[in-house]
């Protein structure tokens, strides 16, 4: 069996000892070969490298991010069963590792995997597009996206992504937004009216939305790999309830249980429009502003070793 081993040496909890260790025991038992990533938008040219060359399997050793690009890069012509995904969780979250039921332990993980590979356990799941682009656990618009891009600026200047400064973080961008004179948001789907004065959008390919830690937070608790997307937003937010109202997003295990929660389950499009550009994530990365996104569910997209 051919593969291509894809570390991202930017992985928060992976150490070099612990990568070298799993990679040796992959490159005995597969005709492997191994690439450390060098920038970004680098797993998507190896995820189109490895369709290309008919590799049977892509084994990526990182977070959610380098995930969301070599997926991108496999499935650059459309979904091809024929070449199989398979991760090492080793970033901060490890959204969909865990998501799939893999260990958070990169050699807990790996033995798992490797298994997995030799056994032939495959499964095919469904993905998620906003405007083209795939994800495989999450998107969001808003609230979400702000949270991530004031934590990777905290990152860059040396700031370690602890859970108590991811909940102050959210706090008090959810303060931010409670101060905003009128929401932004529209949500529209066919057939439906429009869902109006929305302050932020999430969208989810699977459950959890994502770990604080080890708790996982169920902001959609019916979010399955095997349905559509679902979407979950907000319409009312105050200043004098943000701190609880973010202590019930990330303590709840149903978040939807919030009075002014809008949830929609198993959704095939729908599309958001924002009246001023907003901040924009897939997977955990930051993508800039947008001001109108159409998310798509895609079933039977990848398949992946589990």
């Amino acid at each position: 069996m051919r593969g291509l081993f894809i570390v991202n040496p930017q992985a928060t909890t992976a150490s070099q000892r612990m990568t070298d260790l799993v990679m040796h025991a992959f490159a005995d038992a597969l005709d492997l070969d191994v690439v450390t990533t060098t920038h970004r938008g680098h797993g998507i040219e190896l995820g189109q490298r490895a369709v290309a060359e008919d590799l049977d399997v892509v084994i990526t050793v990182g977070g959610d991010g380098i995930v969301n690009e070599v997926v991108n890069g496999m499935l650059s012509q459309g979904p091809n069963p024929d070449t199989h995904l398979a991760t090492i969780p080793g970033g901060s979250a490890n959204v969909f590792a865990r998501a799939l039921g893999l260990p958070n332990d990169i050699v807990q993980a790996g033995a798992h995997v490797l298994e997995g590979i030799k056994q032939g356990r495959i499964r095919t799941i469904g993905l998620g597009q906003a405007n083209g682009r795939w994800f495989t656990v999450n998107a969001g618009v808003g609230l979400d996206a702000e949270v991530i891009a004031a934590m990777e600026h905290k990152r860059r200047h040396g700031r370690k992504a602890s859970p108590t400064r991811y909940i102050a973080t959210t706090a008090s961008t959810m303060f931010k937004a409670s101060r905003e004179r009128a929401p932004h948001i529209t949500v529209t789907r066919e057939d439906d009216d429009p869902l109006d004065q929305v302050y932020f959008a999430l969208v989810q390919n699977a459950k959890p939305w994502t770990f604080l830690g080890n708790w996982p937070i169920h902001l959609s608790p019916e979010a399955d790999f095997n349905s559509g997307i679902d979407l979950f937003c907000m319409r009312k937010i105050k200043a004098s309830t943000a701190l609880q109202n973010t202590k019930q997003l990330l303590t709840q295990r149903k978040a939807s249980a919030l009075a002014s929660a809008v949830v929609w389950h198993d959704q095939t499009e729908f599309t958001v429009t924002c009246a001023k550009p907003m901040a924009f994530q897939i997977d955990g990365e930051g993508l800039g502003e947008i001001s109108a996104v159409t998310f798509r569910a895609e079933p039977t997209a990848l398949t992946v070793i589990v």
